[in-house]
C-alpha cells in the first residue's frame, strides 16, 4: 500500500497524494516496503488536498421530479447517472488564488476569501490550464494540439472549440452531473438541507425565498465557507456564486448514463448553484442556468475538480 513518506500516513492504491498533508506519495513494493515506482504526475506536483473533497463514486438522479415545487422545464426528464470517483474543491476559487494565478483580480466585490466574480468560462478553463501547469500536472484542456493558453490567442469563438485532454490529471471544472451528484450529497430533495433553505444556511436573495418566510439579502458574495457545508464537506453549493461548468447546455435525454459529459457543441455553457441574487427556487440542486462562455457576471464563478488518479 502507497505510504507517504512524510507523514507516514497509508493512502488507497490508485492515489499518488497523501490525503493528511498533500505530499506526493511514492508507492511501496510489497515484497521490500521500499520505494519503487514513481508517482504518474512529475516530481515537482504539488497539489494541496485540504482544498479538496475526495467523493467516491456512486449513483444520481439528475435533475427535478415533476412534483417539485417551482422546478424548470430543463430539469427533466430526470434520468439516473453513474458517476465515477473524483475530487472537489470544497470552495468555490477564491479571489486570492485567482490573483495569485493569472496576476488579476476582475472581481465586483473585493476580499481575498470571497469567490471570485466577473469571470467567464473561458477564464475558467485558462485558470485551469494556467494552475495545473504551476503545479506540475498536465493540463486538461487544448487548444489546436496545444495546452498552452500563451498560444491560444485572444478570447473568443475559437476557444469554443477547446477540448478535455485523454488521460490528463490536471484541473478542470466539472460536468453538471458531477456538479449536481456533489451538490445533493446522497439527498433528493430540492436542497441538500431538505425542503426548504433559509439565508442563514445560504447566501441568497432571502427576501424571496423557496417557501417560509422572508430572510436577509446581503446583496453581495461572502467568504467561501460562511454558511454550514453539505454532509460530504462541501461549502457554497447553494448561492454566493453561480458556477460555471464543463457542458454545453442541452435538455436531458431519458436513459441511464455513466459520466455523461454533455453535448460535443453547443451556444451556451452550463452554469449551476445560483448566487447571492438568486431567489430560493434557483439555488435548487437541480436548477440549471447558462449563458455566453465569454460572459462576465458579478454573479458567476468556478469551483475545480480533479480526477481520482490524479
Amino acid at each position: 500500500m502507497p505510504i507517504c513518506t512524510d507523514c507516514g500516513t497509508q493512502v488507497d492504491e490508485g492515489n499518488v497524494f497523501c490525503v493528511n498533508c498533500g505530499n506526493i506519495v511514492k508507492k511501496m513494493s510489497a515484497a521490500s516496503n521500499s520505494a519503487s515506482v514513481s508517482a504518474t504526475v512529475s516530481k515537482n506536483a504539488f497539489i494541496d488536498l485540504k482544498k479538496f473533497v475526495l467523493l467516491e463514486g456512486g449513483s444520481v438522479n439528475i435533475g427535478s421530479p415533476i412534483t417539485e415545487k417551482k422546478r424548470n422545464d430543463d430539469e427533466g426528464p430526470q434520468f439516473n447517472a453513474t458517476i465515477s470517483s473524483f475530487y472537489m474543491g470544497k470552495y468555490p476559487v477564491t479571489q486570492s488564488e485567482y490573483l495569485a494565478v493569472m496576476r488579476k483580480n476582475p472581481s465586483n466585490f473585493p476580499g481575498d476569501d470571497h469567490p471570485v466574480d466577473m469571470v467567464c468560462w473561458y477564464d475558467a478553463v485558462e485558470y485551469c490550464n494556467r494552475l495545473s501547469k504551476s503545479d506540475g500536472l498536465s493540463p486538461a484542456y487544448s487548444l489546436s494540439g496545444s495546452t498552452d493558453p500563451d498560444t491560444w490567442g485572444e478570447q473568443g469563438s475559437k476557444w469554443d472549440s477547446i477540448i478535455i485532454v485523454l488521460d490528463s490529471n490536471g484541473y478542470r471544472l466539472p460536468t453538471e452531473a458531477q456538479w449536481e451528484y456533489a451538490c445533493r450529497a446522497g439527498t433528493t430533495t430540492p436542497f441538500y438541507t431538505g425542503e426548504n433553505i433559509t439565508s442563514a444556511q445560504a447566501n441568497y436573495n432571502g427576501t424571496s425565498p423557496y417557501t417560509g418566510d422572508p430572510g436577509e439579502y446581503i446583496k453581495k458574495t461572502t467568504p467561501v465557507g460562511s454558511y454550514p457545508p453539505n454532509s460530504w464537506g462541501l461549502y457554497d453549493m447553494h448561492g454566493n456564486v453561480w458556477e460555471w461548468c464543463w457542458d454545453w447546455k442541452e435538455n436531458y435525454e431519458p436513459g441511464n448514463k455513466t459520466d455523461p459529459t454533455g453535448p460535443q457543441s453547443g451556444k451556451y455553457r452550463a452554469e449551476r448553484g445560483g448566487s447571492w441574487c438568486s431567489g430560493g427556487s434557483n439555488i435548487r440542486s437541480a436548477c440549471r442556468s447558462y449563458d455566453f462562455p465569454s460572459i462576465k457576471g458579478y454573479n458567476d464563478g468556478f469551483r475545480l475538480v480533479l480526477p481520482k488518479d490524479t
